[in-house]
């Protein structure tokens, strides 16, 4: 009956969550910024972050605009409101069930009083909603003002010399096999093949419901150990590749403001692969922003027109992403220390020798398998980034053997 009591305990709780008299603490936005949200515009009350009622209410004038004759007629606009679906239907569709799961378990409760023997359903049940609801705790932390858009993901070989090449590479197709899993489509921008092994630096976006919200917390350097498969004498190497993931920008998008007068543009021959007309004529577009120092640079189309608007989509991702780090630099400076770029300050180590081992240097969070991380299975890491940067806890302290 101790068991049975708990679960009234909880049935509660849920009882007062749907009835409106009781908003549970988790589902509470905790805002970075007074930026507006992505949602805001459509939603009846922006003050909670699961407003399902708002959410109804934008599925079905979506599905209403989708079902006219003349909606794919603006391809680009089309794909756009197909994404928006997707992201409301991420928060969406966990809610719905969780509250069937709730009102179910209302039943079964009130069933269990009178029948001893229900008690393990009971029990069966109450654990599916308490993941559900542990699933919706965690979909609450991604409430930052670009944490609904696309990702830019930008990766560049470090200290290491052919290892670090090779390891930035490996790093690519790590953040392409978990887009993958996740159905996210993945489309390469700018990519710089090293002479002997790997990459010197690649650039992709990584399209999907909160998919920069997922992926931000990557930026920062990652740092491989193992035996080095491009040294004869079989020696460990440690190597380094350097991660950051910005958010992509609508073009109408007033928040990021950029000036002709502000950049440089700078045009030459793309290098690498894609045909003669690549390589012959002077397609690639490189762009300086003068007054943030940013540089991007973009050779995967032929046209110098698509690479130029493409470089533009760039360079507004990562004016973003700065004014993301300046409020993130203010919440660390309350520990007297900013991030470093140098040896030491891996956000990650991962270990191929003597055992292999992955370990987030701020959260802690482990795991014993090297390949099935390798192999795109991150979503351990995203959850644990997430639930350390609510906490405010410090960073831990980053060791040569960590």
């Amino acid at each position: 009956m101790r068991r049975l009591a708990i679960h009234s305990l909880l049935l509660q709780s849920v009882s007062d969550f749907l009835s409106g008299t009781h908003t549970p603490e988790f589902l509470w936005i905790q805002p970075f910024s007074t930026a507006p949200n992505r949602f805001d515009c459509d939603f009846s009350n922006s003050e909670t972050l699961f407003d399902w009622a708002g959410r109804k209410q934008s599925v079905a004038r979506i599905e209403d605009a989708m079902g006219q004759a003349d909606f794919w007629s603006n391809s680009e606009k089309a794909q756009a409101t197909v994404a928006t679906l997707k992201s409301i239907n991420t928060i969406l569709k966990p809610l719905e069930e969780a509250m069937a799961v709730g009102e179910d378990l209302q039943a079964l409760e009130e069933l269990a009083r009178e029948d001893g023997s229900l008690e393990g359903d009971l029990a069966g049940e109450a654990d599916r909603f308490g993941k559900l609801v542990d699933a919706l705790e965690l979909a609450s932390l991604l409430s930052g003002p670009h944490d609904a858009s696309d990702a830019l993901v930008s990766i560049n070989a470090r200290d290491g010399g052919t290892d670090a090449n090779d390891w930035a590479e490996m790093l690519l197709r790590m953040y392409s096999a978990w887009a993958g899993k996740r159905s996210y489509t993945i489309e390469l921008l700018d990519r710089q093949d090293d002479g002997v092994a790997g990459i010197q630096s690649a650039t992709v976006a990584i399209r999907g419901p909160f998919a920069y919200g997922y992926l931000r917390g990557e930026t920062g350097i990652h740092r491989l150990v193992r035996i080095s498969p491009f040294n004869a004498e079989g020696k460990r190497q440690t190597s380094f590749a350097a991660v950051d993931v910005s958010p992509e920008i609508a073009d109408d998008n007033t928040e990021v403001e950029l000036c002709d007068e502000d950049i440089r543009e700078d045009v030459f021959r793309a290098s690498g692969a894609g045909g003669q007309h690549v390589n012959k004529t002077s397609s690639a577009i490189r762009l300086t922003h003068f007054p943030t120092g940013i540089v991007v640079q973009c050779q995967s189309e032929r046209s110098q027109h698509k690479n130029r608007a493409t470089a533009i989509k760039m360079l507004r991702a990562r004016m973003a992403r700065l004014e993301e780090e300046k409020r993130e630099a203010e919440q660390l400076a309350r520990y007297k220390q900013q991030p470093k770029t140098g040896f030491g300050s891996q956000i990650r180590n991962y270990f191929l020798h003597p055992d292999q081992r992955v370990k987030d240097q701020r959260t802690g969070h482990y795991v014993g398998n090297f390949q099935s991380v390798l192999d795109g299975n991150l979503d351990g890491f995203f959850d644990a980034y997430l639930k350390w940067k609510a906490s405010g806890s410090a960073p831990q302290i980053a060791t040569d053997d960590a």
